[in-house]
């Protein structure tokens, strides 16, 4: 007999705990890797950006076709997840933009 994993492992599940625990998880390593104040440029951001979309797209699987107030905690999650990749992005793309201006 093997063990029974925790529900949240398994991937053929819907779980909205899942994917937000992926993109916060992921928010909090791009702050670490872009060592925020001094905006360093790094490649080691693309991770941190592949795992909140997959985690943002395990939320996404959670929505209903009918709305209800757990529909409505979704959506309200897909937009925490939106604004932790905007700022993932934003570190990511920041100090090579910021190198751009200054050779003109």
């Amino acid at each position: 007999m093997s063990p029974q994993r925790p529900a949240i492992l398994d991937l053929r599940r819907k779980s909205l705990v899942r994917g937000s625990i992926l993109v916060l998880a992921s928010f909090f390593a791009a702050v670490r890797l872009s060592d925020f104040p001094h905006n360093r440029a790094t490649l080691l951001l693309l991770l941190p950006t592949l795992v909140a979309v997959i985690g943002t797209a395990d939320t996404v699987r959670c929505m209903q076709k009918r709305w209800n107030f757990y529909h409505a905690g979704v959506m309200l999650c897909i937009y925490m997840d939106l604004m932790a990749l905007a700022m993932i992005l934003f570190f990511l793309l920041y100090p090579y933009s910021q190198s751009l201006a200054n050779a003109r």
